[in-house]
């Protein structure tokens, strides 16, 4: 045997159809080849099989978490993942016709390559096409065996187990050639590539189908970080100063975790490594290989929980789970207003009830909206970059040198992770006159012009500067956002803010001169900030004559161009939505109704993109400047989820139809006063606004938020019932929000390649868990918090986000939106927002439609007009510091140094933003809650708050026992 095999070695092959043939030989006929490993070791297995008795009830379990073998890797053309990967055939239907289909495409395909073979008649192009791959994998799989020997092949690397007889070799070579000669190219920067630079910067063109997923490591540290983040910030959400625990914690924290989990469960160098039936792996020396005897007990529990290998995958599925509960459910303050403010009793029932149907209501939108905001390459979700990019740093190896900097991803986020850490200290807590750096105030204290345009507590802050990340990222991270989007936000704040607003406080428009020109707060007629408790019975409803006898409600200027901005942003957002984007959403809303009808379960194609990257064509790259019908574009990494299983549509539409009929029954039952047909149109304005909302956010990083108008909508159509006003607000603003956030975890399971019916499962669990665990810490809190949501509350357990809340279903639900915006109220004139909002966009568009060079293209009206909805409690510092950070980075930075950007930007903003949320929890934690920093002044500390911008002081003063504005209303 070994004479024939050294014959065949030193024999070239004449044609192609003899190097096939030769291949073979050589491969199935030599004893040490990986095919006559592998037999040897399925012989094994099938003694093993022949022995096994019971399966036991770790085992089961395990067939819950993955169908695969533990520790033997299979090769992904085999349609098998390691250790909890799912399955990764390019067809996933699994229909008896589909599959009887495959199998007579499969039969005609090796017949015709056997045919071929014998004849010697294969194309030359094609064959050697196909044996070029082949060599190629052989010498990966050949370096990767002379690294780690047996452990390569059998261990990370694996080669595919095959029933490889005698009879069937040539089946299974052909098979092998043409599925290798069909599989996807591992290419970085293939032609269908995104054409963003960012995507392309923090998001791998590969899907290593081999990572384990669904694994046990996974769900215990997705349901460990979902109860540990829910339950911190509901509890922090109810005191001032308040903290906010972030998923970028969890994002850091949890790869240790990880990687220690690993090094506890694994024994990875044990070369008889064992399977979790009892066999160990193969080895070499065949002579002396036997059977041991089952694992039991605490041993097999460790096989169980030791599947698979950390990685960035699972590294996803938990971060995911802990960005979707992290933060405290809006219901939560609904029913801290209707237990402590509203005096109401409510059961646990009714507070399960409420916060689950107001948070998975959200992911109903999201899944059956994500084929215009998930899949298309145009919908890139830039915040989602951040995350993706942190992966690529924390998993990967991989360094190239970016104009000279040769410091790899990681050691160059432990570096500024380190340094924001430790300068937060500063404007954190030695020298905060570093984050409020008002330095012109600061010459003349008293001189309230200058607090109005230079100041940054409560001025329009025109000298942008600070030290304190907190504040450049109050709005969102300026790394993150496009620079033509930074623009079109600068651009409203020039003209409206730093314009408009203080022309109109300096001529007193709306007697906005007696208030400060930006302030959170409503006012009087005195000028003092409005009591709502002298416009209420004793059992909170609406006084009418109190009303009369008080006083109107006054808003800051400020306030006052941030409502008429928001009217524009709605109704722009309609326009702007249907004149750009109008055609791709129509012919991907007909797809949508056809998927329904057939109901079709693979992640299918975009409308009118192609199936694959022809062969003929992949050295044509697209046209990625085309920024048109973006909707329509798919990428590689569409293409790359197609092999996946996709979350049937229908899941989606039960989740809908079950939390809609929750919702219906909470509002109906339980006393808050709001009919069904209200909760319908609640649902209806978040279905409006959902998809224009999310296309928005997807392209510019800019949330558009439709708070306001529900409060409106609520206090119009049901005037007199605040708790109404609040329920209405939670199930169609929330929704909204929710329904963002999960698209945005939508698209990056996406750019990440997660199997989407996994990543259903760790969505939907994870919010039941948050949502159960808010409860009961709420609950808890409300018996063991001495006077709660009270001024005389220990620890500063006031409720302010409830209170402020509580103050807006009053303002809204019981004064109503006809005392501000009626005929005969003061803000009438911000009414025409709504048709100026609508009809600029039209104008715009008709004149760039066909100007595809035109600077006037890049203007995003909702963008302009929604993002200073921040102001207030934004001020303008926040906009101006945060827009030249952008322009730096995003424009500056990435046209004269494209490379560093690329490699370092997303690095850069996720260290920041960890430095800036551990620093704070060092701070507050270690320093301010346990009382150290009691007494600790110096001119660093005081100086920013002497002055009138510290102070809000009015331009004008009210004379003490006179008012401004009518007598009568």
């Amino acid at each position: 045997m070994r004479q024939m095999l050294h014959r065949l070695d030193r024999t070239p092959p004449k044609h192609a159809g003899a190097n096939l043939l030769h291949s073979y030989i050589r491969h199935e006929l030599d004893p040490d080849s990986d095919a006559a490993l592998l037999r040897r070791h399925r012989d094994i297995d099938d003694e093993a099989e022949a022995t096994r008795e019971y399966i036991g009830l770790f085992s089961r379990l395990a067939g819950l978490m993955s169908k695969a073998p533990l520790l033997l890797r299979s090769a992904p053309g085999f349609g098998t993942g390691s250790y909890g990967a799912v399955p990764v055939a390019e067809s996933t239907d699994t229909s008896d016709e589909d599959e009887n289909d495959d199998a007579r495409q499969l039969a005609k395909r090796r017949s015709a390559l056997r045919n071929a073979v014998s004849s010697g008649t294969l194309s030359g192009r094609s064959i050697r096409s196909r044996t070029s791959r082949r060599k190629s994998s052989n010498a990966r799989r050949q370096s990767m065996e002379e690294v780690a020997g047996l452990e390569g092949r059998f261990g990370i690397g694996g080669i595919p187990i095959a029933n490889a007889d005698d009879s069937s070799s040539a089946d299974h070579l052909s098979e092998e050639v043409i599925l290798e000669d069909e599989s996807l190219d591992d290419n970085e920067d293939p032609p269908d590539n995104s054409p963003y630079p960012e995507v392309r910067a923090s998001v791998s063109a590969i899907d290593n189908t081999s990572l384990s997923i669904n694994t046990p490591r996974m769900w215990t540290l997705s349901l460990l970080f979902a109860v540990l983040g829910s339950s911190t910030n509901l509890f922090f959400s109810l005191r001032y100063p308040s903290v906010s625990i972030t998923p970028v914690i969890a994002l850091l924290l949890v790869h240790p975790l990880g990687l220690i989990w690993d090094q506890l469960l694994k024994r990875s160098n044990d070369p008889h490594e064992e399977f979790i039936d009892g066999s160990r792996r193969p080895s070499l020396d065949t002579t002396h290989e036997h059977i041991e005897p089952k694992p039991t007990g605490w041993r097999r529990f460790r096989l169980w929980l030791s599947q698979g290998r950390w990685n960035e995958k699972e590294h996803s599925c938990v971060y995911i789970s802990s960005n979707v509960s992290f933060g405290f459910a809006f219901a939560t303050d609904v029913i801290v207003e209707q237990t402590h403010f509203y005096k109401q009793e409510v059961s646990i029932t009714y507070q399960l009830l409420l916060i689950l149907s107001t948070q998975i209501l959200g992911y109903a939108f999201a899944g059956l909206a994500r084929r215009f905001l998930v899949r298309p390459g145009g919908m890139i979700w830039p915040q989602t970059l951040m995350s993706a990019a942190m992966f690529t740093t924390l998993h990967k190896e991989e360094n190239t040198i970016a104009n000279g900097w040769k410091i790899t991803r990681w050691k160059f986020f432990f570096v500024v992770w380190l340094t924001a850490f430790l300068f937060y200290f500063l404007p954190g807590l030695l020298f905060p006159a570093l984050s409020y750096f008002s330095v012109i105030t600061w010459f003349a204290p008293k001189n309230v012009v200058i607090a109005n345009l230079f100041g940054v507590a409560s001025g329009l802050g025109l000298f942008p500067v600070t030290f304190d990340w907190a504040q450049i990222a109050y709005i969102g991270s300026p790394l993150l956002t496009p620079f033509w989007a930074a623009m079109n936000v600068v651009g409203g704040l020039v003209l409206v803010m730093w314009i408009i607003a203080p022309i109109a406080y300096y001529k007193n428009l709306f007697f906005s001169s007696y208030m400060p020109i930006l302030s959170s707060a409503v006012f009087d007629n005195t000028g003092h900030i409005y009591d709502v408790s002298k416009i209420l019975t004793p059992d909170f409803l609406f006084d009418k004559d109190a009303y009369h006898k008080y006083s109107r409600v006054y808003l800051p200027i400020t306030y006052v161009l941030s409502y008429g901005l928001q009217f524009a942003a709605l109704a722009s957002l309609l326009t702007h939505t249907a004149c750009w984007h109008g055609k791709d959403i129509w012919k991907q809303w007909k797809r949508s109704l056809k998927e329904v009808d057939g109901e079709t379960k693979a992640y299918e194609p975009l409308a009118g993109a192609p199936q694959h990257v022809p062969a003929r064509t992949r050295r044509r790259r697209f046209d990625r400047s085309d920024s048109d019908n973006i909707i329509s574009q798919e990428d590689v990494h569409n293409r790359l989820m197609r092999r996946y299983k996709d979350a049937p549509l229908s899941w989606y539409l039960a989740t809908f139809v079950i939390m809609l009929a929750v919702g219906i029954f909470v509002v109906e039952y339980y006393p808050v006063h709001l009919p069904w047909y209200g909760l319908i149109l609640a649902l209806g304005i978040c279905t409006i606004l959902f998809i224009p909302i999310g296309i928005v956010m997807a392209i510019t990083n800019q949330h558009s938020s439709i708070y306001l108008i529900c409060q409106l909508v609520c206090g119009a159509v049901f005037p007199g019932r605040p708790v109404a006003n609040m329920v209405f607000v939670t199930y169609g603003y929330i929704s909204s929000a929710q329904g963002i956030k999960f698209s945005a975890d939508l698209k990056l399971g996406h750019y990440m390649k997660i199997p989407p019916r996994i990543l259903f499962s760790v969505q939907m669990v994870a919010t039941v868990v948050s949502s159960i665990t808010q409860i009961l810490v709420l609950n808890w809190m409300f018996a063991n918090v001495p006077h709660i949501c009270t001024p005389e509350a220990i620890n500063g357990f006031v409720c302010p986000l409830a209170r402020v809340h509580f103050n807006g279903s009053i303002l809204w639900g019981v004064v109503g939106p006809k005392e501000f915006f009626g005929p005969d109220a003061t803000y009438h004139i911000l009414v025409w927002c709504f048709p100026l909002g609508a009809i600029a966009p039209i104008i715009l568009w008709l004149y760039a439609r066909n100007r595809k060079k035109n600077l006037v293209r890049k203007i995003n009206l909702p963008v302009l007009f929604g993002s200073l909805s921040w102001i207030p409690p934004a001020t303008g510092l926040n906009f101006s510091v945060w827009a030249l950070v952008c322009y730096i980075f995003n424009y500056v930075i990435k046209k004269r140094a494209n490379p560093w950007w690329a490699k370092y930007t997303m690095t850069l903003s996720a260290a920041l933003d960890s430095g800036l949320a551990f620093g704070l929890v060092v701070v507050f934690f270690g320093f301010v809650y346990p009382g150290l920093m009691e007494g600790f002044k110096w001119w660093g500390t005081e100086i920013y708050k002497l002055g009138c911008d510290w102070n809000a002081c009015p331009y004008k003063v009210v004379p003490q026992g006179e008012h401004f504005g009518p007598d009568k209303w």
